[in-house]
């Protein structure tokens, strides 16, 4: 059985995350107010964000980075992206 999130990102109700995707606070956060399919867009951003600008999770301040532009996604703020990126075109 699925269950329903008033999603930050979309500021509608769609199916939230079965489980928080991280500990503590900030995963029940996420768990709570990010819907899947935000939460899907957004691996894929930061996925695009690691790699093409050679980002090292070892390193503190790469994560602190990754945290900022993930709550500014959620909140539907602009966040950096590759260089040369130009989002799907939908319709």
């Amino acid at each position: 059985m699925s269950r329903t999130v008033h999603c930050s990102r979309y500021q509608q109700d769609l199916t939230g995350l079965d489980q928080p995707p991280l500990p503590g606070p900030m995963g029940e956060r996420i768990f709570n107010e990010v819907s899947a399919q935000a939460w899907q867009e957004w691996q894929e951003l930061q996925t695009m964000l690691i790699n093409e600008k050679h980002l090292s999770l070892i390193e503190p301040e790469t994560r602190k980075y990754l945290v900022e532009q993930m709550w500014r996604y959620f909140a539907n703020q602009s966040t950096d992206l590759p260089a040369g990126y130009q989002p799907p075109q939908h319709g």
